[in-house]
């Protein structure tokens, strides 16, 4: 069916609330965007804009995704059912009501659910399907994307998201389900059990044991945002827990809010979502600024710098965290001792790492592989998982979650930040300290928004170009290219494109797998930063002029 006909099926069998918004799209354009493809399943699970169609995020594509799921687990795990889906969801408008669609139709076809009773990061939801055994798990959000956009994520039995063999698996069920209107919703009541304090209360026992100082911490003091999101509760009590007694959190961005409405993106990667934070510090002269995302897997920091706040950016806070977890831990480590960064990542922290001694394993972009990598080593003496990161701003310390975790991450960021004030300096002194000893880098990420279907078809084309040309002949210091959907290193296929520079920086370029963005990482090795960042602008300005960027 084109996308009228599927408009006009969706007017026949829908519910009135779903046929009267449908009614009141007078625009074309906007039809055939609601309508002309299915909300694609991939290995994030589903992700896009709220609203009725097939390309939204609404009750019916949950209920789609689910029942696909329902009959994924028949087929793989058809003995052991009972073991369940335990089901977390955070602030965003209609999470909780997608989280209990899903949960309708996973009982109502006799397999149990856990859901968390009020919204729960995303590190506790991967705690908890490894604590209670589970078969899977489900997340409703849609991370840091604006405020129109809703998610649905899959994990599976390891704590972790599911990686593309698995993936494509569960979405070949997911594309089979082609009636909506008759998934079952009801019966099997008695399988849903509520979660509650005993869940966050085990997860922060947990990650507890990750703390250096053990509830004895030197002085330092903190402003907060959870930026309307999940990670008020457990951020604080982490903190608390380990002795942060000092710590205000931004009023006014405290309470879940679906609208978001301080913020122009509630992404701690955007330099403004911390601002108000940054003015709250200031006035109490706090030593560092903390900010998480609505699922409370990402965080960004500020920290003080003589009258200034500095923001650390992602890549940066992961070298800081490498070189400090490793020194803390330096009489713990072994020959198998890893450290696991993604291939766009800056490579200070693999610097850092290789130079203590400690292995450094890449995977493709996605903590979902960071996260497979833990599972790995469990049956792998040769490595020992000691952190995971990645450039967009995610974290992980421990093995007690397969995913980001910007709850562990708060302490151990809190933890540094007093380390090195108790011994005079800030981060910034921190960082300033490795550039002296590896050389100073500049990483930078840079995205273009190309939205729609002829945004998508931009996109592709973008990319096509750059495997048909030459790209020498446009930047003429590039000495290597890295296709990854050829596969490279062992590592599965993916449309990445790495170029390799003669002194060993290199840029990056990716679409990404969640927003409607076209993305693009540099990463620069040189004496300076004026140095890096002319560099940055002359490949920048290449990049743009060829392939009709702005």
């Amino acid at each position: 069916m084109g996308y009228r006909e599927t408009y006009k099926d969706w007017l026949r069998w829908t519910d009135e609330d779903t046929r009267q918004e449908l009614l009141a799209v007078q625009d074309e354009k906007e039809i055939e965007d609601r309508f002309y493809k299915d909300l694609e399943f991939g290995t994030a699970g589903l992700r896009g804009i709220m609203g009725a169609g097939t390309n939204r995020m609404n009750g019916y594509t949950v209920g789609r995704a689910t029942k696909g799921l329902v009959d994924w687990l028949r087929a793989e795990h058809p003995e052991e059912l009972a073991r369940g889906v335990v089901i977390a969801y955070d602030s965003r408008h209609h999470s909780r009501d997608f989280a209990l669609e899903a949960a309708h139709v996973l009982c109502a076809a006799g397999i149990p659910v856990k859901i968390f009773r009020e919204l729960m990061p995303i590190p506790v939801l991967s705690f908890a399907v490894k604590h209670y055994g589970a078969l899977a798990g489900i997340v409703v959000t849609a991370s840091h994307n604006p405020k129109e956009y809703n998610g649905y994520k899959v994990y599976g039995e390891s704590g972790g998201q599911l990686v593309p063999r698995d993936a494509d698996r569960l979405t070949a069920y997911v594309n089979a389900v082609t009636d909506l209107a008759h998934i079952p919703r009801s019966g099997g009541e008695a399988l849903l059990t509520w979660l509650g304090e005993e869940t966050l209360a085990s997860y922060l026992d947990t990650i507890y044991k990750e703390s250096v100082y053990q509830g004895t911490p030197p002085p330092l003091r903190v402003v907060y945002t959870p930026l309307h999101g999940s990670g008020n509760r457990p951020v604080r009590a982490i903190l608390e827990k380990a002795g942060f007694h000092d710590v205000s959190v931004v009023e006014v961005q405290e309470a879940p809010d679906g609208d978001f409405p301080t913020v122009r993106s509630p992404n701690p990667e955007d330099s403004e979502a911390l601002a108000l934070g940054i003015c709250q510090a200031k006035a109490l002269g706090a030593d560092i600024v903390i900010g998480t995302d609505p699922d409370s897997d990402r965080i960004g920091a500020a920290v003080r710098d003589g009258d200034c706040f500095v923001l650390i950016s992602g890549n940066q806070m992961g070298a800081l965290l490498v070189d400090f977890i490793l020194a803390m831990q330096k009489d713990r480590l072994t020959p198998a001792s890893t450290i696991v960064k993604t291939i766009v990542t800056g490579e200070l922290g693999a610097d850092i790492a290789r130079a203590r001694g400690v292995q450094v394993e890449e995977t493709l972009t996605g903590f979902k592989y960071i996260g497979e990598k833990i599972s790995n080593y469990e049956k792998d003496p040769a490595h020992t998982f000691i952190m995971g990161y990645e450039e967009s701003y995610g974290y992980l310390v421990g093995t007690h979650a397969q995913d980001k975790d910007a709850v562990v991450t708060a302490m151990l960021i809190c933890e540094m930040a007093a380390w090195y004030r108790s011994r005079g300096m800030t981060l910034v002194d921190g960082l300033d300290s490795l550039y002296e000893t590896y050389g100073y880098r500049l990483d930078r990420m840079i995205s273009y928004t190309l939205r729609g279907k002829e945004g998508l078809e931009a996109i592709a084309r973008a990319m096509e170009r750059l495997r048909a040309e030459d790209v020498r002949r446009w930047l003429p210091d590039i000495e290597t290219v890295l296709d990854y959907e050829k596969g490279i290193d062992g590592l599965p296929r993916e449309n990445v494109l790495k170029f390799i520079l003669k002194d060993g920086s290199w840029m990056a370029v990716r679409p990404s797998g969640t927003e409607p963005k076209i993305k693009f990482y540099y990463s620069f090795s040189g004496t300076c930063e004026g140095d890096c960042e002319a560099r940055l602008d002359a490949c920048r300005a290449v990049w743009e002029k060829e392939l009709g960027l702005h």
